[in-house]
């Protein structure tokens, strides 16, 4: 499988978006150095969700830098892009839950827990951190932030004063604002990882612009951020890593070459190009 540039694990180095830089062990403060696998992981190579290419390649990675490597994940900010069933929250899922986040999305103080959907991918992932680590983080996982604010609102006890008592109150781009303002871009809390998965599905432009220059103040702060994404604008932050993934598996690419971006460009520049192919055979085309 073609990985395209390998951000495997380097001794005394780091891949990042803009080549290798030094990174001093003893001083790294990033909650996921690396993911490898766990020697006694029973895997199915002929089963979901290995068959998807991005995940397979991700596990070739893992696999080979045992037992103290495998993937690596640099400091700032990492992009996941890709088709729908590409395997973006199919990783972020699993990479979650390897570091003991709840799998439908909260704090290591907890999250709700409902039905049971995530893959085994995170049973076999064996995360390495950095020894200066934050222990903090954050999953937001957008189909499921439901279910988390309820649980919430459930330990409440009826304090309807309470900040988390008005989220379904609010609509779904503004709660999902307000849980970055409080629990996720919040210097109180020192979030050292923030995993995301599609946040855009609920913000508009302005708002899009809102959590991208929250993630540029994360990243300043040193939080890892990890976020799938099918925003171009998101995905647009200068020195995030992105890593796209297709049918070739997952390769590091840049914003300008990735076909989320062009498909955009494309759509935007002349939608008559597009429309005459998706509508066409209906009254008056």
């Amino acid at each position: 499988m073609n990985t395209g540039r390998d951000p495997r694990a380097h001794t005394g180095t780091s891949a990042g978006a803009t080549g290798e830089e030094t990174v001093d062990w003893r001083h790294d403060r990033r909650p996921i150095r690396a993911i490898g696998v766990f020697q006694d992981a029973v895997i199915d190579e002929q089963s979901w969700p290995v068959t998807v290419p991005a995940v397979g390649a991700f596990l070739e990675v893992a696999r080979a830098g045992a037992p103290f490597g495998g993937w690596e994940f640099g400091p700032g900010v990492t992009f996941l892009v890709g088709e729908n069933g590409s395997g973006k929250s199919t990783l972020i899922e699993g990479i979650a839950e390897a570091v003991g986040l709840p799998p439908e999305g909260g704090s290591r103080n907890g999250g709700a827990r409902t039905r049971s959907t995530e893959s085994p991918l995170g049973g076999w992932l064996k995360i390495v951190r950095g020894p200066m680590g934050a222990k903090g983080g954050f999953f937001l996982r957008a189909e499921t932030m439901h279910q988390y604010f309820s649980w919430l609102e459930d330990g409440l006890e009826w304090n309807e004063s309470h900040p988390d008592a008005r989220l379904h109150r609010l609509s779904h781009g503004e709660s999902f604002n307000d849980l970055l303002d409080r629990k996720i871009d919040h210097e109180r809390f020192e979030i050292g990882l923030a995993l995301l998965d599609e946040p855009e599905a609920a913000l508009s432009f302005g708002s899009i612009l809102r959590w991208l220059a929250a993630l540029d103040r994360m990243r300043s702060r040193g939080t890892q951020v990890i976020c799938a994404t099918h925003s171009p604008i998101l995905a647009s932050l200068p020195g995030a890593t992105i890593l796209e993934l297709g049918e070739w598996g997952i390769r590091t690419a840049a914003w300008e070459d990735l076909e989320l971006v062009q498909h955009h460009r494309g759509y935007l520049q002349a939608p008559e190009r597009y429309l005459r192919h998706l509508l066409a055979g209906r009254d008056g085309s």
